[in-house]
């Protein structure tokens, strides 16, 4: 069965945007020929799922990097598909059922933190990859909203890179499991 994998940074506080949903921070760990295992990570992924917000800063700051997979941008507003690019302003939770029940590699959670605590609300993600950012930003975007929500994790694995960043790999427990 396919998962919906989070794989996101954050900083140290738990800012995953600066305000005004800057993501320059995440500059700060870029090095040569160093991606954090990226492309191991997309090599499992065909689709992704990102919220309007960070698809529009990403697009006006950086080169859309999903753009070869197919992809679901959640908006409220409607606007016509570009190539594999869908803007899609349904039921998030029917739109993972969906994607969940068909054949295909794993699905890319690549927030915003909306999208993050909707999918957590409902319990569909199943492996969570945050990298840490060796920074305080004080302010911005959470990752994680602050609810009652508790759901248990199991450790998978953490790496370490010269650069300060430190990859977090868990995995969802499932129900019953203590």
């Amino acid at each position: 069965m396919r998962k919906v994998i989070l794989y996101i940074a954050s900083s140290l506080d738990g800012f995953i945007a600066k305000p005004n949903d800057d993501l320059s921070f995440l500059s700060i760990v870029e090095r040569p020929g160093e991606d954090y295992g990226y492309a191991d990570f997309v090599s499992g992924v065909d689709t992704v799922i990102v919220g309007r917000k960070t698809y529009d800063w990403v697009l006006k700051n950086w080169e859309f990097p999903h753009s070869q997979r197919k992809t679901y941008v959640v908006t409220h507003a409607s606007r016509p598909d570009e190539g594999n690019i869908s803007f899609y302003s349904g039921d998030l939770v029917e739109l993972v059922a969906q994607l969940k029940s068909a054949p295909g590699k794993n699905i890319f959670c690549d927030g915003g933190a909306q999208i993050v605590n909707e999918l957590l609300r409902n319990d569909l993600i199943d492996e969570f990859i945050i990298s840490i950012i060796p920074i305080l930003v004080g302010d911005g975007v959470r990752l994680f909203a602050r609810s009652e929500l508790e759901q248990k994790l199991e450790l998978i694995s953490v790496k370490n890179f010269e650069s300060g960043l430190v990859q977090l790999h868990y995995e969802r427990m499932r129900k019953g499991i203590v």
